[in-house]
């Protein structure tokens, strides 16, 4: 039986991933064409890598399909609802680090935060007849820290791309979303709320509590050495 690793199948992600794993004495490779996904590991016996979509791993992980897995726990959080009782965090990777952000327009000049927020959303459906859009692929995220902070008068439009377009193609008044540098927000003409982010989030090795790790412990101890990992009670 082999240890089940699942990477980002693609992308600055599956670089960077392949480039830590590296550094620590265990080396991934695809071993196919970029259409492809065969790939190898040496450096530590018994593990088989499995290169797959970053947004499929945590359902992978919850079925416990693979043993371990990489992905940004933004994708973590959003899709397991008990995250802690289905994966173990074992390394922040020290890369693909985003925010994610609630934005609204420039013009807002009253809205500066989530006070501001709340005030804003409750008049908004007494004056257009509907509650104000919320444009995010973060559903479950965005609606907790509202939730968290008193906001409720407002609807979420499901966006999985493109998200701070939205508010120009008049689809959302606003957006909840990852970024790392603000760049396309800026180009979009949209601020980042003041205070602290939903998540910061970045790329994490995890494993699945509810895999078959019977077979595999003396693979896990040996790789978990060659990366310094701390122990995991996966039980």
């Amino acid at each position: 039986m082999s240890l089940k690793l699942a990477v980002p199948s693609k992308g600055r992600l599956m670089a960077d991933t392949f480039d830590w794993f590296a550094a620590r004495g265990v080396v991934l490779q695809r071993t196919g064409s970029d259409r492809e996904y065969a790939a190898s590991v040496s450096g530590v016996d018994g593990v088989e890598l499995i290169l797959m979509s970053a947004g499929e791993i945590p359902r992978e992980l919850s079925a416990g399909r693979v043993h371990l897995g990489v992905t940004g726990i933004d994708v973590i959080r959003e899709k397991l609802p008990l995250w802690q009782d289905e994966v173990v965090e074992l390394a922040a990777l020290g890369f693909g680090h985003a925010d994610l952000i609630l934005a609204v327009p420039k013009f807002w000049v009253d809205v500066e935060s989530l006070d501001d927020l709340d005030a804003v959303a409750a008049g908004f459906r007494e004056t257009h007849g509907f509650r104000l859009r919320i444009a995010t692929k973060y559903h479950r995220l965005v609606r907790e820290h509202l939730r968290a902070h008193g906001v409720a008068d407002y609807q979420i439009v499901d966006s999985q791309g493109a998200t701070e377009g939205t508010v120009k193609n008049l689809t959302a008044e606003m957006i909840a979303d990852i970024t790392s540098t603000g760049a396309t927000l800026e180009a979009n003409h949209l601020k980042v709320l003041k205070g602290a982010p939903i998540l910061c989030s970045q790329a994490t090795l995890l494993a699945a509590r509810g895999a078959d790790w019977s077979g595999v412990n003396d693979t896990f101890r040996a790789l978990s050495a060659k990366l310094d990992l701390p122990d995991a009670d996966l039980g």
